[in-house]
Parts: C-alpha cells; sequence; structure tokens
C-alpha cells in the first residue's frame, strides 16, 4: 500500500515538473479549455434559469389588463367592477402610464436615455391581476381575456400562459443549441489536451526513451501524462465554473419583472451540475492524454 502511495506520488510529481517546464503552452491550453468549458456552462446556466422560471410562473395564474388611452375615472372603475367579478381575482395592483415608464426606464438601467427623446408616453395602464384558489384544471384564460377585452375601456389582455408558450420554445431552443455547441466545444477541448500532450511527448521523449532502457513499464510513463490531461481539463472546469460563480454573484442582487409576472431570480447550477461539468472537464482531459499517447504506446 504504501508502495503503491509513493509509486502515485512520483507520477504526480513527474506531471507537475513537466507543466511547470511547459508552462506556457499548458497555461495557455488550461485557457482555452476554461472558455471553451465557459461557454458551454452559460448555456447550462441559463438553460436552468428558464425553466426555473417557467416552473415559477407556472405556479401563478396572473393576466395584465392594458387600458386605452384616455378613458376616464368613471370607466376605469367599471374596468376595475368587471375584473373583481372574475372567481378567484385579486388585484395586485394598478399600473399608471407614468409608472409604467418609470419601471421602463428602471430596467433599462444605464440606457435609460434612450426614452427621453419620447414626444409621449407609448406605455399603456394597466391592472395586474391574480387568480388565487382557482382550480387549474377548470381555468379558461382564453374565455376570461375573451370577456375582458369586450369591456368599454380595456385595450389588451395578456396571461402568463401566453409567455409560459414562448419560453418553452426558447428552452427548446437554449437545448438543440446548447447540445450542438458543447458537442463541437468537447471536439475542440480534445484537440487541444491531445496536441498539448503530444507536445509534452516530444519535449520529454529523451526522457522516455531512458526510462525505456533501464526496463520502466509502460504505464510507468503514461501515468504522469495521463494526470497532466486530466489536470488541464479539471482546471478548466474549476476556472469556467468560478468566473460562472462571479458573474451569478454580480445579477443575484438584481430582480427581474416581466410583464406583471413573479420576480425572476437569478439562481446557479446545482451541486450536480457542477460536478457534471468538473467531471466533464476531467474525462476530456483522460480521453485527449489518451488519444494523445496511443500513438507512441500499446495499452
Amino acid at each position: 500500500m504504501i508502495a503503491k502511495l509513493r509509486l502515485w506520488s512520483t507520477y504526480f510529481e513527474q506531471a507537475l515538473s513537466s507543466i511547470l517546464y511547459n508552462r506556457l503552452i499548458y497555461a495557455i491550453s488550461v485557457g482555452t479549455i476554461a472558455i471553451s468549458l465557459l461557454i458551454f456552462g452559460a448555456f447550462v446556466l441559463l438553460s436552468v434559469n428558464v425553466r426555473t422560471w417557467i416552473q415559477g410562473w407556472g405556479q401563478t395564474l396572473s393576466i395584465s389588463v392594458y387600458l386605452k388611452d384616455g378613458i376616464d375615472e368613471g370607466t376605469r372603475e367599471r374596468i376595475r367592477t368587471a375584473i373583481s367579478t372574475l372567481q378567484g381575482a385579486e388585484i395586485k395592483g394598478f399600473i399608471s402610464k407614468e409608472k409604467a415608464l418609470q419601471d421602463m426606464k428602471g430596467m433599462l438601467g444605464s440606457q435609460a436615455g434612450l426614452l427621453d427623446g419620447l414626444t409621449r408616453n407609448p406605455l399603456p395602464a394597466s391592472f395586474e391581476v391574480a387568480f388565487k384558489n382557482v382550480d387549474r384544471a377548470k381555468f379558461e384564460p382564453k374565455r376570461i381575456k375573451e370577456a375582458l377585452e369586450k369591456v368599454t375601456g380595456v385595450d389588451e389582455v395578456q396571461y402568463s400562459e401566453q409567455w409560459l408558450d414562448q419560453f418553452e420554445g426558447l428552452l427548446y431552443v437554449l437545448k438543440v443549441a446548447g447540445l450542438a455547441i458543447g458537442g463541437l466545444l468537447c471536439v475542440a477541448v480534445l484537440f487541444i489536451i491531445t496536441n498539448t500532450i503530444k507536445l509534452a511527448i516530444y519535449s520529454r521523449r529523451n526522457e522516455i526513451e531512458i526510462y525505456k532502457l533501464v526496463g520502466a513499464t509502460d504505464w510507468y510513463v503514461k501515468a504522469p501524462l495521463l494526470i497532466e490531461g486530466a489536470l488541464q481539463g479539471a482546471l478548466g472546469a474549476l476556472i469556467a465554473l468560478g468566473i460562472l460563480s462571479a458573474v451569478h454573484f454580480a445579477l443575484s442582487f438584481k430582480a427581474i419583472q416581466v410583464f406583471g409576472l413573479p420576480f425572476m431570480d437569478f439562481v446557479f447550477l446545482s451541486y450536480s451540475y457542477a460536478l457534471g461539468i468538473l467531471f466533464l472537464g476531467l474525462v476530456l482531459g483522460l480521453l485527449g492524454s489518451f488519444i494523445a499517447i496511443g500513438r507512441f504506446f500499446k495499452f
């Protein structure tokens, strides 16, 4: 047992020595791997958040009732009464045209100046309505939409399920794009690691020949190279996860509300996803090393 530990300690020492000797090549390799896994991780993170938002919205039945411009107070009260008669309906608030424009500026942040050139406020006033204690199986948002749009003074009614349909389509596109781009990036990572290990073999070919002459086994030479590849992949994955974590930390303080839907929290990858990306980097590193040394040794 002690002999095996010493042997593996020797393998790691050789691997680290090779990495330090070729540190510039390895630094470029790890950086490129990190960027590749960062792009893949960004797609995964975005998909996770879109799925989380869809699930959150799916638990909330809500509608936005947009009013026509220029209606009087009496017409607005009749609209409020019509909404109140709906079963389970609760008016969460009234958003005036001025408040809608102010909220839009808040969402745009530093780009709010783009709205300064408007000669008039194009945003409509609206009632934000939530439905509580209703049977989802019997809830008919389309029927409610059609009924409310017939009320005098109502311009348009939008309900949360409309946005859910659009975001579910977006989630599907993200999954397909993520798989396609992820596959291409994995191939790129394999190519990078394979060529880096090949360079390491060429730089140590005299040393390897001496090892073979004194009776060293193939695995004695292979193991450090496999460790080098695994370390490249794992380190690249850790850097990618660190950058994603920093982006999440920067955005986690911001809340977003879209068309009267609940606030959306920006969540980070679960441990399973994070470990999956780390494991992917490790596997790609090992696989790249196997491909590289396969040309020089027989397994």
